[in-house]
């Protein structure tokens, strides 16, 4: 599921409103600290989708869920240790 470079992940579905700004809170948080990110498409996956499916975004931080519907993004600075 999540790339061993990648300490964060972002699960999300096509035509979801608040991914989209989810995302845009990725990219933000990514270039204040330099960590890669990546996402995650929960679209034809029934466990994914069984897990994650009301609650999307969701935010995993080191393979552990941070969050979901939004991008906590003072909260995720600090636990990278930003």
């Amino acid at each position: 599921m999540s790339s061993v470079a990648d300490r964060l992940v972002l699960f999300t579905r096509p035509g979801c409103h608040l991914c989209d700004v989810a995302k845009e809170a990725m990219v933000r948080v990514a270039a204040a600290t330099g960590e890669t990110w990546h996402e995650v498409d929960i679209s034809g996956d029934r466990e994914l989708e069984g897990e994650y499916g009301d609650r999307i975004p969701v935010v995993l931080l080191d393979g552990k869920e941070h969050g979901y519907w939004r991008v906590e993004e003072d909260r995720l600075l600090r636990d990278l240790g930003r």
